[in-house]
């Protein structure tokens, strides 16, 4: 169970300090902090223990030839938490939130090109009581929630710099294929992305050696990444929202993009279907999601459509099922 917790600015510069390379050395950040190592591991394993904040080892499926999809169900309410629960306890879903009063459901999920149609529909609880379901792919644009959204930003300009990593190149052409081994990894590193060498070496088979070695390929080639899984909650943001919207098509990759620079957006991307960018929004309280809807979406004139969802609950983030 996810207790309650009370960050200060020490515990907010750790959060924005992992966001930036989650796999970083304790001494490291702890020097970028200037704070005594023992100190940043003390106060990780406290965030950890009490549920407030993980690192999840992500897999960009795009590098291996997979699709990603949006998926919304319209449901009664009698079923919405068991077939939001369904969804969740799945491997291959994540962002799984409960929205709009507890009658519809989105998540999002990975499939691979050849057969995404027939993966997506086995997903899908058998009930009568799913009234409408939609399933759309992510083409890509915008940004990812922690890679953008201020709720993360605590650092000064300086101690980013000291802790940011280059950032990956790959020919975008090229689909990497992985081994059993790669997967046992990958799957070892998304319960826990901070998992130690000889953990990972466990649950691989391989030595540590070889492990360092497969992560180091696996990031340098834009297959793994290491994310901050925390609840916008735990830093005081407590209104999140979904937005469909149908942008004017000339327009669509430039209001994405300036969607992902506004610091209450934590996802932002271009999509197939009826609506044609899809975004996450993360506000303080609802007059501020009131605020931005009115004040700045308003501001972006190519928008010629906009769908609101609330989302009432999250259960699941991008990797964890979540208490309730």
């Amino acid at each position: 169970m996810v207790e309650t917790v009370t960050l200060d600015d020490l515990d907010l510069d750790l959060v924005h300090a992992l966001q930036i390379d989650g796999r970083a050395p304790f001494s490291r950040v702890a020097d970028v902090l200037d704070v005594s190592e023992s100190t940043v591991a003390r106060r990780y394993r406290r965030l950890r223990s009490a549920g407030a904040l993980r690192i999840v080892g992500e897999v960009n499926g795009f590098r291996l030839g997979y699709v990603s999809w949006t998926v919304r169900l319209r449901c009664t309410p009698d079923v919405a938490d068991a077939v939001s629960s369904a969804l969740a306890r799945r491997t291959d879903t994540f962002w799984v939130h409960l929205l709009s009063g507890g009658t519809e459901i989105s998540c999002n999920t990975q499939a691979h090109a050849d057969d995404d149609n027939e993966i997506l529909l086995e997903k899908l609880p058998r009930t009568n009581r799913i009234l409408a379901v939609s399933a759309h792919s992510i083409l890509g644009g915008g940004s990812t929630a922690s890679t953008a959204w201020a709720g993360l930003h605590h650092m000064s300009d300086e101690q980013v710099a000291a802790l940011e990593q280059p950032e990956p190149t790959w020919d975008v052409n090229e689909t990497l294929t992985l081994d059993p081994n790669d997967e046992l990894l990958l799957a070892a590193l998304s319960r826990d992305g901070r998992a130690s060498y000889s953990e990972l070496a466990g649950a691989t088979g391989w030595s540590e050696s070889t492990v360092r070695r497969r992560m180091d390929h696996l990031r340098d080639n834009g297959v793994l990444s290491f994310e901050v899984d925390i609840a916008p909650k735990t830093l005081g943001y407590r209104a999140e929202a979904r937005l469909w919207m149908s942008v004017r098509p000339a327009a669509v990759l430039a209001v994405t993009n300036a969607l992902s620079l506004h610091p209450e957006v934590s996802f932002a991307a271009i999509t197939t279907g009826p609506t044609n960018v899809l975004a996450e929004i993360v506000c303080r309280s609802s007059h501020e999601l009131y605020r931005y809807l009115t004040e700045r979406i308003a501001t972006l004139e190519d928008i010629q459509g906009i769908e609101t969802a609330p989302v009432v609950r999250t259960v699941k983030r991008a990797g964890a099922i979540l208490p309730r």
